[in-house]
């Protein structure tokens, strides 16, 4: 790795962890140089632009949250043991040390949900895939027989990203310490209703 390609991956690592506490939205080049020791021209130089800064920040989080949380799913066995692994992945995700204001892809949609422009594009086009995994796991429960045939995969789709958007606010504006318990169980309810 070049030493241009340090330094970004720097300012990539120190932006998400603004992100995770203030939101993508606060974001600011200036406060950013200071923080990885830079001008704010030699950080500006970098992305151009704080849009540009922000759809880096999210590609850089939503490669992270795939390594962590999808790619190790996939390696398990189809069907159930993969979906449980999908959903245990996720809530580790939330929790992890790595990403301390929680999860920047779902915070970042509520502050973007309203405002036109590539960010949102972006994010909606993260979620979509996410969802669109979901579906597809399941799907792949019922080609294993784990699963009624007669459950709509996109509807249960639904359902589970629901639960998990409404574990991060639990989690993160309600400060339920109860909050993944409660996620655990709802989901437990989920796949024994599914069940072939």
């Amino acid at each position: 790795m070049s030493r241009g390609q340090e330094t970004r991956e720097e300012i990539l690592m120190q932006a998400f962890k603004a992100a995770s506490m203030l939101g993508l939205d606060g974001l600011s080049i200036g406060t950013l140089a200071k923080q990885v020791g830079m001008s704010k021209s030699g950080l500006f130089a970098h992305f151009r632009s704080k849009e540009n800064l922000q759809l880096e920040v999210l590609q850089w989080i939503t490669e992270m949250f795939t390594q962590d949380v999808i790619v190790p799913a996939l390696k398990v066995p189809r069907g159930e043991p993969r979906l449980r692994a999908l959903l245990e992945n996720w809530m580790n995700w939330h929790e992890s040390k790595k990403v301390p204001g929680g999860c920047v892809i779902i915070s970042a949609a509520s502050e973007f949900d309203d405002q036109p422009g590539h960010v949102k594009d972006f994010l909606q086009a993260s979620h979509t895939r996410l969802v669109e995994t979901l579906a597809r796991v399941f799907r792949g429960g019922i080609e294993e027989g784990h699963f009624r045939a007669d459950i709509d995969p996109e509807q249960f789709a639904f359902e589970l990203y629901s639960l998990i958007l409404g574990f991060h606010h639990y989690t993160r504006l309600l400060g339920d310490p109860n909050a993944k318990d409660r996620l655990k169980a709802a989901y437990e309810r989920k796949i024994l209703s599914a069940k072939a």
